[in-house]
């Protein structure tokens, strides 16, 4: 067994990941005060070839710095955009289709490990403040509320790792296990 080098891994470039088909996928940061959590964002949203990440409310968005240290370049890559108001982003993804899924604990969440990928749906992901979580404006919204089970002190993940775990579920549902 060796490490793969970079040229040995058959990467996209940008230009070939810009093209190239994107789950349906969008994603919906409402809120989020961490740079380093919004640029794990988009290297996550890279890694899955996701559609689009919506920047809310105070999160901050490319270009900058902070983002970049854990983008890693993926600010390149995958499409985003600003919208002030994480309610007005949902509503517009609701309206274009997409199921609406926010990652917070409510009284109506389902544990991940029992949520279904429908085929050929969209679905957008709400991933909220680290420390108000998603906004009461946009749960209202939601068509599920999923948890990611925990069985430790503490309540919550850090957004970052949540995203990854979220992500990949929904990944490997729609990609791998068709």
């Amino acid at each position: 067994m060796k490490k793969l080098q970079l040229d040995e891994l058959n990467r996209l470039s940008v230009d070939q990941f810009k093209g190239a088909a994107k789950i349906p996928v969008c994603l919906v940061l409402d809120n989020i005060r961490s740079l380093h959590n919004v640029g794990s964002a988009f290297r996550t949203a890279d890694a899955f070839r996701i559609e689009k990440i919506y920047l809310t409310g105070i999160t901050g968005t490319p270009p900058h710095r902070e983002i970049e240290k854990t983008a890693l370049g993926a600010t390149a890559s995958v499409d985003w955009a600003y919208v002030e108001k994480p309610e007005e982003a949902v509503r517009a993804l609701k309206e274009a289709g997409y199921r609406i899924v926010v990652v917070e604990q409510t009284t109506d969440s389902v544990p991940l490990n029992t949520f279904r990928v429908a085929p050929d749906q969209k679905y957008a992901l709400v991933f909220g403040n680290e420390v108000k979580g998603v906004s009461e404006e946009v749960i209202a919204l939601g068509d599920w509320a999923l948890e990611v089970p925990q069985v430790g002190t503490k309540h919550s993940l850090n957004i970052s790792v949540c995203l990854g775990i979220v992500l990949w579920e929904v990944f490997k549902q729609q990609h791998l296990e068709r």
